[in-house]
């Protein structure tokens, strides 16, 4: 079955990382790029659109309780966030940050479900990864600024390879591609590089 085009005038690249893996910093070095070369392109946010939302039903507080809502919740925010980032998606290009797995107490819950798969389409996936080691040091510096545990290295491993496991099954189903980006620590650009190229 051929990829369905749709009538957008620019690309969606969805970049995905588990928590302090560094999407942050890569990302305003990629939209750098970007800008340097031209390239217009909106940053997005998938959690700050569900928060804002979640926000307004009066489900949280703080962007960090999300994933310890019921997850029938976060489906249901999941859906009007993906039909927001659609429309956005037709007037140019969109970067779009957010998690390929949530770990909620349930266990973990897909960031991109195939129902927001098939409402986006995107262009391309790039999974943003490092070495476990670096990014349970990553979590300890954030401890203080974030909510986020500090997850054994093992447990950082096994996030990350889910990771991969959803981005080939949503490569598969919708024909966009995937590409790994490492974030190497002191080597943001060339990662950054990886995404922008995807847009130039």
């Amino acid at each position: 079955m051929k990829k369905m085009k749709t009538s957008r005038k620019g690309k969606v690249v969805i970049v995905t990382g588990v928590p302090g893996v560094g999407k942050t910093t890569v990302l305003s070095a990629a939209l750098e790029i970007c800008k340097q070369s031209s390239v217009q392109v909106d940053l997005v946010n998938y959690g700050n659109i569900m928060f804002e939302e979640a926000s307004k039903s009066g489900l949280v507080k703080a962007r960090d309780e999300m994933r310890r809502l019921p997850v029938k919740d976060q489906v249901r925010l999941q859906l009007s966030a993906a039909e927001s980032i659609k429309s956005m998606a037709e007037k140019g290009n969109v970067i779009l940050d957010t998690h390929m797995f949530i770990n909620t107490p349930q266990g973990f819950m897909p960031g991109i479900p195939s129902w927001v798969a098939e409402t986006l389409k995107p262009d391309s996936i790039v999974l943003l990864e490092a070495p476990p080691e670096e990014i349970s040091a990553r979590r300890k510096k954030d401890a203080a600024i974030r909510a986020r545990e500090a997850d054994e290295p093992w447990r950082i491993t096994e996030h990350q390879l889910l990771g991969r496991s959803g981005a080939a099954s949503i490569a598969v189903q919708t024909g966009c591609t995937v590409a790994i980006a490492h974030n190497m620590e002191g080597k943001h650009m060339e990662a950054a590089k990886v995404i922008a190229d995807l847009l130039r």
